[in-house]
Formats: structure tokens, C-alpha cells, sequence
């Protein structure tokens, strides 16, 4: 009799550690997510607040194109059983606030100069996961998404060259807030 319990104990324990254990890219699945939920975020509300109709399109592209990239992270998160954020960072909700602070004038060439800030470093963590990543499915993932967030970033910079520069200072809003800092 204590043989058979202290069996079930040993293999309790040992399910226990194991669901304890982390997939060993928790990080890019908790960075990737929280990118992804902020930019829908910020593309809606670049949608109401652009006054450049181009900057309203790339936003309505980054709502579609970021919901659909979260969907896809959201299933092979469940499937490797890594939870992901529920709701922005507090640097991420910052960097909202900030935007919706912005003037109208201000606004569009804010909400760009965010954006490429933010597929920088989107690109940066996709490829590190791609060179380094040790769960081949997150790695897959991030070779299929890649192609779209650099396509992302090289709209947002020639977006740059269109929307009004007079009002943007160097660094309007901190790189830091979009890594969930």
C-alpha cells in the first residue's frame, strides 16, 4: 500500500512539474501577442483619429492583418499550452494614451513614426525567433508572419516620406512602450 502511494504520488508530482514547465519560447509567444494586440489597438484608433486617407488605410490593413496573425498565434499558443496577455502592457497602454493625446495635426506622423518603431521591432524579435528558437511550430510561425511585418514596416517608412514631418519630433514616442516594457 505504500508502495502504490507513494507511486502516485511521484507521478502527481511529475505531472505537476511538467505542466509547470514552459515552452521555451514563452517569450516570443508573450512578445509576439502583445505587439499583435497593440497594433489592432492602435490601427482602430488611427482609423477614427487619421485625417490622411492613406494613414487610414494602412491602419484598417494593420487591423485586419495583426487580428488575423494574433488568431493564428492565439491557436498554436492553446495547442502548446502557453498563455498569452489578455490585455495590453502598461507601456503599451502609454503609448495609446499618448497617441490619443496627439493633436489632429500631430496625430498621422505620430501614428506612423509608432508604427515603424514597432514593426522594427516586431521584424527583430520574428527573426530572432526564427535563428534561435527551440519549439519548430513558433518558428514556423514567425517564417510565415515575417514576409508581412516587413511588408508592414517598408509602408510605414515610405508613409513617413508623405505625412507631414514639420510636427514630429525625433523620438515622439518611447521604443520602449511597444516592447511591453
Amino acid at each position: 500500500m505504500k508502495t502504490l502511494i507513494a507511486t502516485l504520488f511521484a507521478a502527481v508530482s511529475a505531472l505537476a512539474f511538467a505542466a509547470d514547465q514552459q515552452n521555451p519560447d514563452h517569450d516570443f509567444f508573450t512578445q509576439a501577442a502583445e505587439s499583435g494586440m497593440a497594433e489592432v489597438e492602435l490601427g482602430k484608433l488611427a482609423e477614427k483619429r487619421a485625417s490622411d486617407p492613406a494613414v487610414k488605410q494602412f491602419a484598417s490593413e494593420m487591423v485586419k492583418d495583426h487580428s488575423a496573425a494574433n488568431d493564428k498565434l492565439e491557436k498554436l499558443a492553446a495547442q502548446k499550452s502557453v498563455p498569452l496577455p489578455k490585455e495590453l502592457s502598461t507601456a503599451q497602454k502609454a503609448t495609446r494614451k499618448t497617441l490619443e493625446m496627439q493633436s489632429a495635426a500631430d496625430f498621422d506622423a505620430a501614428y506612423i513614426k509608432n508604427q515603424i518603431d514597432a514593426h522594427e521591432d516586431a521584424v527583430a524579435l520574428f527573426k530572432k525567433e526564427i535563428a534561435s528558437g527551440k519549439d519548430s511550430d513558433a518558428k514556423s510561425l514567425a517564417s510565415n508572419l515575417l514576409p508581412t511585418l516587413q511588408n508592414h514596416l517598408e509602408k510605414a517608412q515610405s508613409l513617413q516620406k508623405t505625412v507631414s514631418q514639420d510636427t514630429m519630433p525625433n523620438r515622439m514616442i518611447d521604443r520602449t512602450a511597444d516592447k511591453g516594457a
